[in-house]
């Protein structure tokens, strides 16, 4: 095939291959239509890359005549090796998508009508915004899941049970989360189902893992959009259901997920209050023990600091035996930012917490030590005042220590 000269207008304008599928922009440019896809789609680009003309919400226009005249081109050159394509299926559209809703509305269709919801959401990029774009389809998917929680009756028997692995609340948590919702339409999904933050609640408590993960999922994105004052409300059986995913380790994306909620609740109202009492300290601490990758890393040291900030949430680190000795070792390790959230807990401790027991344990297991190491080096300078505020608040305790070598002793800053 390198050897037969292909026409250049059967060449895609972007990858400059042979096009399979092309189809038309309003600008009058014809692209392939997978790789015009992923530039509006996957890359977010709103633009013709030829014309650099704004693409408003455009509609991609299949150019069969081109398409022929490719598939004509390619029978008379097959003896060079070049193979005929099949004709491309068409993509979905609304009309197909309402059809699917329909068809889920009937409770002896609603489950195959879902499969197939999320099926052709699967097939691309396009086929997501397709669906997200066609009007009642959020809010369908949002009442089948607020369906099964007010009523859960047999089905959610079987869903705590782990008798039904496939229920039609979970094939909505599925394509609710595949879809990856835009801001701009997430905003307004929030605004009309205040109350699924309840229903994905009970859904974290009932269900099986892989809802779980969903309901964790969506719950982080629609976080990102509610006002601050309903997230002060938050109730506190959210945040026991939420730790127990941390707890049970779900999975990689599900952790990540559930750190970002506790991230984004803890610092409204009394959430860090509610996120201690569920227990959130121990199961973070045991999450930075395993040493996870360094995103999980940060995301654990954030929300310790958030949840230190109360007394409860000192009380958890400073009674855990590993408490103290793992934010410390954490610090100058991993990255600028998890380096200063350990630094602030630190400070959190020391300034509302410092028993003698517990001043003795910072020496005993290297935290002053560690603190000097934090203003010899290439630090922020909130990280390292704070650092400074630690060691002059308890400078009589801890210049003492025959634990701080002469080379810390040396860098110890002046009270």
């Amino acid at each position: 095939m390198a050897e037969v000269e292909i026409p250049c207008y059967f060449l895609c304008p972007i990858s400059l291959e042979l096009m399979r599928d092309p189809v038309t922009l309003p600008t009058g440019i014809t692209y392939e239509r997978d790789s015009i896809e992923r530039w509006i789609f996957s890359g977010k680009h709103n633009t013709c890359p030829v014309t650099k003309q704004s693409l408003p919400e455009c509609e991609l226009t299949p150019n069969h005549t081109l398409r022929r005249l490719i598939q004509a081109w390619c029978a008379l050159n097959s003896s060079n090796g070049i193979e005929r394509f099949p004709t491309p299926k068409p993509p979905i559209d609304k009309a197909q998508i309402a059809k699917f809703i329909d068809d889920a509305k009937l409770p002896h269709l609603q489950l195959a009508s879902l499969r197939k919801l999320k099926e052709a959401a699967s097939e691309s990029e396009r086929s997501k915004r397709c669906v997200e774009a066609t009007p009642g389809v959020l809010d369908f998917l949002a009442s089948i899941v607020k369906k099964n929680c007010s009523t859960p009756g047999e089905e959610g028997m079987l869903i705590r049970h782990g008798v039904e692995s496939t229920t039609a609340c979970d094939e909505a948590l599925s394509i609710l989360c595949l879809l990856q919702i835009s801001e701009q339409r997430l905003l307004d999904f929030a605004v009309n189902n205040e109350d699924l933050i309840e229903s994905l609640t009970s859904v974290l408590r009932q269900s099986n893992y892989q809802s779980r993960a969903y309901a964790t999922l969506l719950l982080k994105s629609m976080l990102g959009v509610i006002a601050p004052a309903k997230l002060a409300g938050v109730r506190e059986e959210l945040f026991q259901e939420i730790v127990d995913v941390l707890h049970d380790r779900i999975s990689p994306q599900a952790d990540k997920a559930a750190l970002q909620v506790l991230a984004g609740l803890g610092r409204w109202g009394r959430n860090r209050i509610k996120a201690a009492k569920a227990g959130a300290v121990p199961v973070l601490i045991e999450l930075l023990l395993d040493e996870p990758e360094k995103r999980v890393c940060e995301l654990v040291l954030v929300v310790l600091d958030w949840v230190c900030g109360c007394a409860e949430g000192r009380s958890e680190l400073v009674g855990h035996a590993a408490g103290i000795a793992i934010v410390s070792k954490k610090i100058l390790r991993i990255s600028e930012l998890a380096s200063e959230r350990g630094v602030r807990i630190l400070n959190s401790v020391a300034k509302f917490s410092a028993t003698p027991a517990v001043l003795q344990e910072m020496q005993q297991i290297g935290v002053v030590s560690k603190l000097c190491l934090v203003l010899q080096m290439d630090c922020g300078m909130k990280t390292k005042e704070k650092a400074k505020e630690i060691l002059r608040l308890h400078s009589r305790v801890f210049q003492k220590s025959p634990c701080l070598s002469p080379r810390f002793l040396i860098s110890y800053p002046s009270s």
